[in-house]
C-alpha cells in the first residue's frame, strides 16, 4: 500500500483520460446493470411460480373462463391440498398508461394457496367482511399514493360500467421477486355486478398438491374428468405457465438484450485499449523502478494493481448508478411490475469489472516485465 500515491500519481497525470477511462466503465457496468434488471423481470414470473402449485385454465385459451362447478371437483382429485382462482380484470384506472394487473379472487382461499404473501390480519378481515373491499400491493399504493379508506374508480373494458372500490389494506411479499404491484378484489362482487355471460365463471384454477411427485399424475386426472365436455381443460405447473409468458416477449427480450451486449462489449474493449496504452507510456519508469531492484513479479502486480484500480473505481460507479436507478421500480409503467437489481448481479458486475481491468493490464504489465531496463530507457 505504501506504492498507492506513485500509482495515485500516475492516474493523474492525465486527468482528462484517466476520467473518460472510468466513465467508460461506469457506462458500461450501468448497461450492464441495467440489463440484469431487465433480464430478471422478464423471467420474473418463472423465478417468483411455486414449485407446488399447479394452473387449470381453458384449453382453448386462457381469456376463455371455466365454471364455477369446476372448483369443488378439482378439489376432491386426490393430491389436491387447496383449490382458489381468479378473474383478469383488466380495466382502466383514470388513464389507460396506468398499466396495473386487476384480479378479481377467491378471498377464502387465495392466501391459503398464495401463502408468500401477507396481509395483516385486521386488514384481511376488513376486505372479507366488504363486498367493494380491495387490497393493493404495496409497490402499487406507493405509486399512487393510495391509503387506506380511499375509494379506487376503476372503469371496466371487458367487464363494463364504472366501479368503485374500498381500500381496506395492502398485500407484502415475503421475496424479493414476488409482485408487490398487483389489485385485488372480491370476485363475489364481480359475479354479482357483471353481465350475465360472466355469472358462474372462473377466469383459471390455482392449487397446491401434497407432494411434487403428484404433479404428473394430478395434471392427467383434472384434464381427463373434464374431457370431451363443453369446457376442456389444461392443466400444468405455475412454473411452465410462466415461462410460456417469457416465450410470448422472447422476441422484445432477445432485442434489448441483444443490442445492449453488443453497445456494452464494445464499450469494454474501448476501454480495454485505452487503459493498456496507458500502461504502456509508463514502460519508462517500470525501467527506472527495475534499475532500483524490484523484480519482476512486483512490477507485473504494481501495474496490474493500477489498471485494475480504474476498472473498479469505474465499474463500481456504474453498479452504484444502476442500483439506484432500480430502486425507483418498474420504468415502464406497470409492464415490468419486477424490477430490481440483485446482489448477485451486482457482485457479477464487480466481478466482470475485475476480469477486465487484469485482461486489460495483463499483456502490458507482461511486456513491461520481460522489457530490458536498458532497452527500456532507450526509449524516453
Amino acid at each position: 500500500m505504501k506504492f498507492l500515491p506513485l500509482i495515485w500519481a500516475n492516474l493523474l497525470r492525465k486527468k482528462v483520460r484517466t476520467s473518460l477511462t472510468i466513465g467508460s466503465f461506469a457506462v458500461a457496468l450501468f448497461l450492464f446493470g441495467i440489463l440484469a434488471a431487465t433480464r430478471s423481470a422478464f423471467g420474473q414470473f418463472e423465478e417468483s411460480a411455486g414449485v407446488d402449485r399447479l394452473v387449470v385454465t381453458n384449453k382453448v385459451s386462457l381469456i376463455q373462463p371455466l365454471p364455477i362447478a369446476y372448483r369443488d371437483k378439482i378439489a376432491r382429485v386426490p393430491g389436491v391440498t387447496g383449490v382458489t382462482y381468479f378473474h383478469w380484470f383488466g380495466g382502466v384506472y383514470k388513464d389507460e398508461k396506468n398499466f396495473f394487473a386487476q384480479f378479481a379472487i377467491d378471498p377464502e382461499n387465495q392466501l391459503k394457496i398464495y401463502n408468500e404473501f401477507s396481509v395483516p390480519d385486521d386488514q384481511w378481515q376488513a376486505f372479507l367482511g366488504e363486498r367493494t373491499a380491495c387490497i393493493a400491493g404495496r409497490k402499487l399504493a406507493e405509486r399512487f399514493g393510495w391509503k387506506i379508506g380511499d375509494t379506487i374508480p376503476i372503469k371496466g373494458t371487458a367487464y363494463q360500467g364504472d366501479w368503485q372500490f374500498h381500500l381496506v389494506g395492502f398485500y407484502k411479499g415475503k421475496r424479493a421477486q414476488d409482485d408487490e404491484t398487483q389489485f385485488w378484489f372480491r370476485a363475489d362482487y364481480l359475479d354479482e355486478k357483471a353481465e350475465a355471460w360472466a355469472k358462474g365463471r372462473a377466469g383459471w384454477y390455482a392449487l397446491k398438491i401434497a407432494s411434487l411427485d403428484d404433479a404428473i399424475r394430478v395434471q392427467k386426472a383434472i384434464d381427463g374428468q373434464f374431457a370431451n365436455s363443453a369446457f376442456e381443460t389444461r392443466t400444468q405447473t405455475e412454473q411452465a405457465m410462466a415461462a410460456s409468458f417469457a416465450k410470448q416477449m422472447g422476441n422484445i427480450e432477445f432485442l434489448i438484450l441483444s443490442v445492449g451486449s453488443v453497445v456494452f462489449f464494445t464499450l469494454l474493449l474501448v476501454t480495454g485499449n485505452t487503459m493498456a496504452i496507458a500502461v504502456r507510456e509508463r514502460t519508462g519508469e517500470i525501467a527506472v523502478l527495475k534499475a532500483l531492484g524490484y523484480g519482476d513479479s512486483f512490477l507485473l502486480t504494481f501495474v496490474l494493481f493500477e489498471s485494475t484500480l480504474i476498472a473498479m473505481i469505474g465499474a463500481g460507479l456504474g453498479l452504484v448508478l444502476a442500483k439506484i436507478l432500480t430502486l425507483s421500480g418498474d420504468p415502464t409503467g406497470g409492464m415490468l411490475p419486477i424490477f430490481y437489481l440483485s446482489p448477485q448481479a451486482l457482485t457479477a458486475g464487480l466481478g466482470l469489472g475485475l476480469l477486465v481491468g487484469l485482461v486489460s493490464g495483463a499483456l502490458p504489465a507482461y511486456s513491461a516485465m520481460r522489457l530490458r531496463v536498458v532497452d527500456a530507457l532507450r526509449r524516453l
